[in-house]
């Protein structure tokens, strides 16, 4: 299981907090938290991402899966309790995010499949 942040919610959130009122960062990070988790809170396997990402650009063939490799870390999954108690949410969904930047792929490339 991953965790995907599009870089627009992440700059969104990296604006949100430089913006906010010392007292109010202290309030919610005090004692001792050295960072503040960024993410969206909802995580999806690596076939879902696949399959969101073949359903976006259209692609019609095969995914073959090599089990014999190891998953790796089981889940990533960030705590986003700090950054949501400093009133920041994500907006752009996955499959949102995925659609956007395929949109701005093509629009930069004279390729259309």
């Amino acid at each position: 299981m991953r965790e995907f942040l599009h870089v627009d919610d992440m700059a969104s959130a990296c604006i949100h907090v430089m913006g906010l009122d010392s007292k109010m960062i202290k309030k919610n990070t005090e004692p001792m938290t050295s960072h503040i988790n960024i993410g969206t809170g909802v995580d999806v396997t690596i076939r879902e991402l696949t399959e969101t990402i073949a359903d976006v650009v259209g692609f019609e063939g095969v995914v073959k899966w090599d089990v014999s490799k190891p998953d790796g870390t089981a889940r990533k999954l960030l705590n986003n309790k700090i950054i949501e108690k400093l009133g920041w949410q994500p907006t752009i969904t996955l499959r949102s995010g995925l659609e956007r930047t395929y949109d701005w792929f093509l629009n930069q490339t004279d390729y259309r499949g």
